[in-house]
């Protein structure tokens, strides 16, 4: 398997040649669907601030910060912290594994389909890391694809936006077993898209 320095750096050469494309993309309903339930939960729980890590080119932090929440971006391309700037959005360039913001800085945490980019050796420091930055007993939201066998793998999709990817996709076991290390898993759904994979849908409470 590649090296942690590897793997990110081909995700930033990906990420930074696909960012026009992804602004122009349209968001699944189901995404949208549950950020308007979780901002809705963060209104009425009196939550004001909100991390996006792998905020891409600042599609859902649009939607957050029209709800008057207070919202910071990070991301591993510069180009898609340049995207949300261009927005007006509060963002900067840093990786999961090492967040530049002091402990208990943010009321709730939110990502999408970014941490299936991370090792699952490295997986517990992540969420360590998220967690170490939102404050006791605040909520975050994970989305990830996943499907029933699990495993790390690199997909080229056809494109030339870039190298191949590196994915760990995993079970929904392995996964709300890993969450559950890291707070209380609050809700937990799935959404079955077209082919052997589906949308791994979770709310993890960090601990009080």
């Amino acid at each position: 398997m590649t090296t942690r320095a590897q793997r990110e750096s081909d995700l930033i050469t990906y990420y930074t040649n696909e960012v026009e494309a992804r602004v122009s993309r349209e968001l699944p309903d189901f995404r949208v669907d549950r950020r308007t339930t979780y901002v809705d939960q963060l209104h009425r729980d009196g939550r004001r601030t909100a991390v996006e890590i792998g905020c891409g080119p600042g599609r859902d932090g649009e939607a957050f910060a029209a709800a008057g929440l207070t919202y910071t971006g990070v991301d591993l391309a510069p180009a898609s912290v340049e995207a949300c700037r261009r927005l007006g959005l509060d963002a900067c360039v840093g990786s999961a594994l090492d967040l530049p913001f002091d402990d208990a800085t943010f009321d709730a945490g939110w990502t999408m389909s970014t941490l299936l980019h991370v090792a699952d050796d490295d997986l517990g420091k992540a969420l360590e890391e998220i967690v170490r930055v939102l404050k006791p007993g605040a909520p975050l939201a994970i989305g990830l694809w996943g499907d029933k066998v699990g495993g790390e793998r690199e997909w080229n999709d056809g494109t030339d936006f870039g190298p191949p990817r590196f994915f760990s996709i995993r079970t929904d076991e392995a996964i709300q077993e890993a969450l559950a290390q890291h707070g209380t898993v609050d809700e937990w759904l799935t959404w079955q898209a077209d082919g052997p994979m589906h949308y791994q849908w979770a709310v993890i409470r960090t601990k009080r």
